[in-house]
């Protein structure tokens, strides 16, 4: 579903990624760990055609991201570290909007179905500024599904929530990962990540230094093989 290759970003005079190649098949769960600084973010915005690569190809569903931007936009939903929402807005308001960017036509089963989902069919009129950070991220997830997209890219979701948020923010993924997404998660939490995803991969230092299978990993052996991969990645 997602296949990048020899991608490289340059900001001036900084390389903060030196020739990542990752494969993603369609349904698979990928969390891509790594310290601050490592170029997480910078390859989510790269997919999600917010920035273009200095070099190197991405295709996703076999389009060219640098040749067919629009195309592959339709096919994601995009969690940033900004949840992109109108404050002054309601919950339902914001769904609206964004209904209309996605150019969907009678949108408004699809947006109670979506408030619903994320459990903010009692709030739906309220507007964003009077919700909590959870609420907010709930609302943001509900965004970024609203068009039904196949494929999910997550930066850091879980930043700024308190457990109990937290908790329900890894249910609500589960529940959409059982749908068939294919879905890119960033996160600092080592054991939330393995938990949630079928694979982990460590980017430091704009390389690809780890790619296992979530399964194989323990608590422990993954904090060992993340600290091993992140010292390889700053030599």
């Amino acid at each position: 579903m997602i296949r990048v290759r020899g991608l490289v970003k340059r900001f001036g005079y900084t390389i903060v990624l030196r020739g990542v190649s990752l494969d993603i098949p369609a349904g698979q769960t990928v969390v891509l760990l790594g310290p601050n600084g490592a170029g997480k973010t910078t390859l989510l915005r790269i997919l999600a055609t917010l920035i273009k690569p200095s070099a190197g190809r991405v295709f996703v569903d076999d389009w060219d991201l640098l040749r067919h931007p629009e195309a592959v936009r339709h096919l994601l939903g995009y969690v940033s570290h900004q949840p992109l929402l109108y404050p002054d807005l309601s919950a339902r308001e914001n769904l609206r909007f964004y209904a209309r960017l996605y150019g969907m036509r009678s949108p408004d089963a699809r947006i109670e179905e979506m408030l619903e989902t994320v459990g903010l069919a009692r709030r739906a009129d309220d507007l964003v500024r009077t919700f909590s950070r959870g609420m907010v991220q709930r609302l943001t997830i509900a965004r970024a599904l609203l068009h039904d997209p196949p494929i999910l890219l997550l930066d850091e979701p879980d930043t700024g929530l308190d457990p109990q948020a937290a908790e329900m923010l890894v249910r609500l993924l589960r529940s959409v990962a059982g749908e068939g997404r294919t879905i890119l998660l960033t996160t600092h939490n080592l054991a939330r990540g393995r938990d949630f995803a079928d694979r982990v991969v460590v980017l430091a230092g704009g390389k690809i230094v780890a790619d296992e299978p979530a399964s194989a990993l323990t608590s422990s052996a993954l904090s060992e093989l993340y600290s091993r991969a992140v010292t390889r990645g700053a030599a």
